[in-house]
């Protein structure tokens, strides 16, 4: 919601040479309609269903950086779900910088959403302030905390695979 994944998410992509994916994006070619159709005629829960199948199986389990949808992670189990998957880096910003990068929520809605995710998004991996931050300066810093944590999360999955 405002913090720039998508946009960072594809700068980082095309500087290492790999596809990048929206969660939100592909969950929506996937059910054929947008995600304010689904939360309308099949609830919630059911738009959480189709979040779980992309971080599952809706995307190339590698040389792929995922933009999640910012309610993604706050779901039960789902931050140690993405980290079973890659490296994760969250996205972060002030109130005040999403307010003024998104107009898609009203401003009450955004304050609430911001405030119950808040303490989920500090503990999802390495946070990156995206706050009055040039584009190529956020993806130049999760370029070298992915170069730092992909080491570690290969000598994880070689352990787990022993």
């Amino acid at each position: 919601m405002g913090t720039g994944k998508t946009t960072v998410g594809r700068a980082v992509a095309h500087r290492i040479g790999f596809k990048c994916v929206d969660s939100d994006h592909e969950i929506e070619r996937r059910a054929g309609r947008p995600i304010a159709t689904i939360f309308a005629r099949e609830g919630e829960p059911a738009f959480r269903e189709l979040e779980k199948w992309f971080v599952d199986e809706g995307h190339a389990p590698e040389r792929l950086v995922v933009a999640c949808g910012g309610g993604l992670v706050v779901q039960p189990g789902m931050l140690a779900r993405l980290g079973t998957k890659g490296v994760v880096v969250c996205l972060h910003a002030s109130i005040e910088t999403i307010l003024a990068r998104t107009a898609r929520h009203t401003k009450t809605r955004a304050r609430a959403l911001y405030a119950e995710r808040e303490s989920t998004y500090k503990s999802a991996g390495t946070v990156i302030l995206t706050d009055s931050r040039p584009l190529a300066e956020i993806a130049a810093h999760v370029i070298r905390v992915w170069r730092r944590e992909a080491a570690e999360f290969a000598g994880r999955r070689e352990t787990a695979g022993s």
